[in-house]
């Protein structure tokens, strides 16, 4: 990894207070699924490039929160996706074949071609569709968890957006009614700084995303998004407040965008000099492998061998996607329309 690399702070007695006693299999976990979705963001980038997919919206620089916040949560918790979270879906059981049969809408896709491509569903892991619509999962999220609540569920509903979306109608409306009654909802902003071309001052004059929590009568903390320990502890400690019954918490997660916002993008058109300098600097998964490595977790065989599994099994994925055919036409009506009587 890079020389100018950000390292993370933390010796083992500090991690042993921070995750527990079993620290290191928490953090090797994590290092595996991140090198996974990076290997993931590289190969379907160059796949949509050469025209065998249609789109692809990258995660990379965002991976200690999708992994970190996935591992701190249970089984029974729901998550409604922003737009970069289909590694959380993967983390938490989704099978990467199914991801790889969406990416390329055939007939094995589990939306049989009628989602958004990179726009996973995966119910078998309570991880609900994504959604290009800004904000909406927000309300969605917070109707769960008032709806969990009558059933005395003690599931936790947990929503993730963008900065973007803090500019929506759903945020305030969900904030809201989350705030009013104590809902076991847990919302995470992922704050990487860019509503696509437009930078986070733009979209708000509140300094600190967070703070905006208090207007709606509940706590709001910023963390570095950046920094898979302090990801996991912080979306552990919202989902046990949630879960025993103090209501809402909104976690902002302040990462850096490392890629376009899509293979759509060309962010060199609008952002700064410098920014994606930064965003190496804080590089989410060459920061866990630095403190891997120091804390002497990780060795250079053991790096290799995630390396090479990754890559075997993103390439498996999509040479079984690739030979897979489309959906037939018989398709566009199943389960949209009900038999008569």
């Amino acid at each position: 990894m890079a020389g100018s690399l950000v390292p993370l702070g933390y010796d083992a007695d500090e991690l042993g207070k921070r995750i527990g006693p079993d620290w290191s299999a928490t953090l090797l976990a994590a290092y595996r699924w991140m090198v996974l979705g990076r290997t993931l963001d590289q190969r379907m980038l160059a796949l949509q490039r050469q025209g065998r997919i249609g789109f692809y919206g990258p995660a990379t620089g965002q991976e200690a929160v999708n992994v970190g916040a996935a591992l701190a949560l249970s089984e029974r918790d729901w998550v409604f996706p922003g737009l970069r979270e289909q590694l959380l879906a993967l983390v938490r059981g989704h099978p990467l074949g199914s991801y790889a049969h969406h990416l390329f809408a055939d007939r094995l896709d589990p939306t049989l071609g009628r989602q958004m491509p990179c726009h996973p569903s995966a119910r078998e892991v309570r991880y609900v569709s994504m959604s290009s619509v800004i904000g909406t999962q927000i309300s969605q999220a917070v109707g769960l968890a008032y709806a969990m609540r009558r059933k005395k569920d003690p599931a936790v509903s947990v929503a993730f957006f963008g900065d973007g979306a803090t500019s929506s109608n759903d945020f305030h409306a969900g904030l809201n009614f989350a705030g009013v009654f104590d809902l076991p909802v847990l919302f995470c902003l992922t704050n990487n700084q860019w509503a696509i071309s437009l930078p986070v001052e733009r979209q708000s004059h509140v300094g600190v995303l967070a703070e905006k929590a208090r207007s709606y009568g509940f706590s709001g903390t910023r963390v570095d998004g950046t920094d898979v320990v302090e990801v996991y502890r912080a979306t552990r400690a919202g989902l046990e407040k949630a879960r025993g019954g103090r209501g809402p918490s909104l976690i902002e997660f302040v990462t850096f965008r490392m890629t376009p916002h899509s293979s759509s993008d060309d962010p060199t058109r609008y952002q700064p000099a410098g920014f994606l300098e930064r965003g190496r600097e804080l590089d989410p998964l060459g920061r866990l492998e630095e403190l891997l490595r120091r804390t002497h977790v990780l060795t250079d065989e053991v790096a290799g061998e995630v390396a090479e599994r990754a890559d075997r099994e993103v390439r498996s994925a999509i040479a079984e996607a690739e030979a897979t055919v489309p959906p037939g036409p018989e398709t566009l009506t199943e389960d949209v329309l009900a038999p008569r009587g």
